[in-house]
């Protein structure tokens, strides 16, 4: 029996409900509650507009964080997509070139292994070494181009001196209409080379081609070593000089060619 007047707050809420109920079904409760609601409803309408609105920041942040991933994906593809373009790229100009290379050097006679340049100080550095056959004093060709000869090999890598090095020396000659000249070709550091040890009344001019004559080991006849642009020596001296410019530069090759036999 204590626990009895427990019930009556619960009593009396169910009596209340009731009550409320039954006004409300005989519309007593129809003005009050259109007061109430003139207070209610801003206040719902905000909480509504409140919740729409923090709704559409979530949407908003998340929309945004989806294009950022989308767009880095997109910038990661298309890098992939150039690079793999660029790769294609130098794998047809190396066959390009390759093929070209056939043209001036026959295969049946020269066998050639293409080398590409990584990297050039004093010597040119190429990416074939003694594991690929290179050798000490092979010579190094772009078409019927004297590149220069190999100085040092490495299982992986080679050094290649140029013809403007030095210490190159080559036996040469020179042909045009009137006649032929024979000489030597020295390295000089820069863009030109010196003919050198023709004789005064040998027929040399400005523009003649200078090839070279075959007479030095792994060096073959008629590969060009440049072009003549300038012509020195008195008549009463015994033999001139002339100035000559490769026709290549190195720096536009990506790919050259070691003649290994």
């Amino acid at each position: 029996m204590k626990n009895f007047p427990d019930f009556y707050p619960f009593l009396i809420l169910i009596v209340a409900s009731l009550i409320l109920s039954f006004l409300d079904s005989i519309n007593f409760l129809k003005y009050p509650k259109i007061a109430a609601s003139l207070f209610t409803t801003p206040v719902q309408f905000g909480i509504y507009k409140s919740s729409q609105n923090l709704r559409e920041q979530f949407i908003f942040i998340k929309n945004t964080k989806d294009l950022s991933f989308e767009n880095k994906t997109l910038k990661l593809n298309l890098a992939k997509l150039i690079s793999e373009n660029t790769m294609l790229k130098e794998q047809l100009e190396e066959v390009k070139v390759e093929s070209s290379q056939i043209k001036f050097m026959d295969p049946k006679v020269y066998k050639l292994i293409p080398a590409r340049p990584i990297g050039l100080d004093r010597y040119l550095h190429i990416d074939k070494g003694s594991n690929d056959g290179v050798k000490l004093n092979q010579v190094v060709v772009f078409e019927n181009n004297f590149v220069g000869k190999i100085v040092s090999v490495s299982p992986k890598t080679s050094n290649v001196a140029l013809i403007t090095d030095p210490d190159i020396k080559i036996s040469s000659f020179s042909q045009n209409l009137e006649g032929k000249a024979k000489g030597i070709i020295l390295g000089q550091f820069g863009s030109e080379i010196l003919f050198d040890k023709i004789l005064q009344e040998e027929k040399i001019k400005v523009g003649d081609l200078v090839f070279s004559d075959g007479l030095e080991e792994f060096i073959p006849r008629g590969l060009i070593l440049g072009k003549v642009v300038l012509i020195n020596g008195k008549s009463s001296d015994i033999f001139k000089q002339a100035k000559v410019k490769p026709i290549i530069d190195i720096r536009d090759l990506n790919l050259i060619f070691v003649i290994i036999e």
